[in-house]
């Protein structure tokens, strides 16, 4: 039920008259049920944004919506079937359909919720006004708590109290200041900081994937810097990533990522949470605690690495450090270098960027099987040979074939060679 009228109407946007997304409305509907969109993709439809994820919300409890979502020829996975939450998918794309719920009782993360008809309800368990919106497949968009004028003005408010929406799941401490960096405009709200500081020696409870996943969330904002000064501010950075403390050179990074946009893959995560530690000592020991993949841990490690680096300047030497970081690496440290020293080589960089994109991996033309056939036993001398050989290969811009290195592996061998 909704005792409560629209209050406007948004054009139907692409994803939402898409034939698979139709299909999907078209089974919910089918016997007379109604569905909605609702939360993000609300949001960012009357914000003009692109939309990536969309879901559904319908008075139909998980055990109806698959049966008809089945019987519509689709696929349904019970992805959160406790929770009320099935996926249906529709010509291979993802629709999160989750039955409208009450709370009955909250405790931490974790609630005793029943399901209803009531859409007011069930917007009433959403963290922000402007993720509580809903709207029909007509465009008919429904605002209970004032979300559309706070998304319009870029004010990330709580709906109902921040103090206890917070401590239904701390985490959401953390997504307000992630929200904050996407859609935040003008002063922060004073009530949601003032319950993110009083909680914020909470987040240490969260668990570290979560507290990972809204992080680099947040860092892909367009420009972070604000939004983490007031992290610094409200004493949150301090509770879980006390290493985060170089915004200064985050903001240089970001300023640079600007002038060249998808050439440097601007809003990097990874790479912006690298910038910000200032000690690259701890690059390994941040990656643990927030438990990031192997990858991201040797990414994380490998851009605050120790060893003394400056962007190669001529075409010749960029190349060479292609070879040896791997273009992706290489255009990362030299970001990283000039958001440190500042005033960045735009030419030199340019000349970087040309040179990484027309990049094709070689590999050195002689092999430890080539340095046995002369000889030399196995052990450590066959990769002391070979990166001798390796050196002078480098040295000529990796031009020399096979058999010349073949030759040059015969003269550092000397009277070992057969």
């Amino acid at each position: 039920m909704s005792a409560m009228k629209p209050v406007e109407k948004i054009a139907p946007q692409p994803w939402m008259t898409a034939p698979e997304t139709l299909a999907v409305l078209r089974a919910l509907t089918k016997e007379g049920a109604e569905a909605r969109f609702v939360g993000g993709c609300v949001r960012d439809a009357v914000l003009g944004r692109g939309v990536k994820d969309i879901d559904i919300a319908t008075p139909l409890v998980p055990e109806e919506a698959t049966r008809l979502l089945e019987a519509g020829g689709l696929k349904v996975v019970p992805t959160g079937i406790k929770h009320g939450t099935v996926t249906a998918v529709s010509a291979h794309r993802p629709y999160e359909i989750t039955t409208l719920r009450r709370d009955v009782e909250t405790y931490g993360r974790h609630a005793k919720v029943e399901f209803t008809d009531d859409w007011q309800a069930d917007a009433a368990r959403r963290d922000f006004t402007m993720n509580a919106l809903s709207c029909r497949p007509g465009g008919e968009v429904y605002d209970y708590f004032g979300g559309l004028k706070d998304a319009r003005q870029g004010r990330v408010r709580f709906v109902g109290d921040a103090d206890a929406r917070i401590r239904e799941d701390v985490l959401r401490l953390l997504r307000f200041y992630r929200f904050l960096a996407h859609y935040g405009r003008g002063q922060p709200d004073a009530a949601a900081r003032a319950a993110c500081r009083t909680m914020a020696d909470q987040l240490p409870t969260l668990s570290a994937e979560r507290l990972r996943d809204e992080t680099l969330k947040l860092l892909t904002a367009p420009s972070p810097h604000d939004t983490l000064v007031l992290m610094h501010n409200d004493r949150v950075l301090a509770a879980y990533l006390p290493e985060a403390t170089d915004i200064a050179r985050l903001s240089r990074l970001v300023a640079i990522e600007r002038r060249w946009d998808e050439r440097v893959r601007a809003g990097d995560a990874i790479r912006r949470l690298a910038i910000l530690l200032r000690d690259p000592e701890t690059a390994g020991p941040v990656a643990e605690r927030l438990r990031f993949s192997n990858k991201d841990r040797e990414r994380l490690v490998g851009l605050r690495a120790p060893v003394p680096f400056a962007p190669p300047l001529d075409e010749r030497s960029i190349r060479r450090e292609c070879y040896r970081l791997g273009p992706a690496l290489l255009i990362d440290r030299a970001l990283l270098y000039w958001a440190v020293e500042g005033n960045p080589d735009n030419a030199a960089l340019e000349r970087m960027l040309d040179a990484a994109e027309a990049w094709e991996p070689v590999s050195l033309p002689v092999r430890g099987d080539d340095v046995l056939a002369l000889g030399v036993p196995a052990g450590e001398a066959v990769g002391s040979l070979l990166r001798l050989v390796e050196d002078w290969w480098i040295e000529r811009d990796f031009k020399p074939s096979r058999e010349e290195a073949l030759i040059r592996l015969k003269q550092v061998v000397g009277p070992r060679a057969a």
